[in-house]
């Protein structure tokens, strides 16, 4: 009875995050579930914009790279990382226009309160990687989700690598 118990409150848990979580955060803008009827003319709808156009948020995401990863317990900025950021840099510098939120993550181990804190300092490290290479901080704020947001759900060495991260979210211009 009691591993029941268990089970089933472990699932409302994991249905309760991810109800929390927009359906949409990571739509492509490319044709399909959710795309505008105009994408037979080459118009997107999707308020991320065209992932063939430099300057959208699609683009950003798809092509620069939205999101940095961290080793286990690190906020340090690995070389990979860092070659993100930097191409960031480049992208954000030609498109002054958007605001930047800057999430940090952390895997599933550990309290709610350490994760929350491991999450700001990825999130402050990417912030000061950014301003470093000429980012305005008045352009970007930060927020930690510690262990609250994963995209990996399995209690597995992949997952939570995957879930050991800083992601990079750009703001409609006049809505940051």
């Amino acid at each position: 009875m009691t591993r029941h118990l268990t089970k089933a409150l472990m699932l409302i848990a994991v249905l309760g995050v991810a109800a929390c979580n927009n359906p949409d955060r990571y739509a492509n803008g490319t044709a399909g579930a959710g795309a505008g009827a105009n994408a037979a003319t080459g118009i997107s709808s999707s308020p991320l914009g065209d992932p063939n156009d430099p300057k959208s948020i699609a683009y950003f995401n798809q092509t620069v790279g939205d999101t940095v990863h961290f080793a286990e317990d690190q906020s340090t900025l690995a070389p990979e990382a860092q070659q993100i950021l930097a191409t960031q840099a480049t992208w954000l510098a030609r498109n002054s226009d958007y605001g930047i939120i800057i999430e940090g993550h952390a895997d599933e181990r550990g309290t709610r309160e350490y994760n929350l804190a491991l999450g700001a300092r990825r999130a402050s490290a990417v912030k000061e990687f950014l301003a470093a290479h000429g980012i305005s901080a008045t352009r970007m704020r930060t927020i930690s989700y510690g262990k609250e947001r994963p995209i990996a759900l399995c209690s597995a060495p992949q997952c939570y690598a995957e879930n050991r991260r800083a992601v990079t979210v750009l703001t409609q211009p006049g809505n940051s």
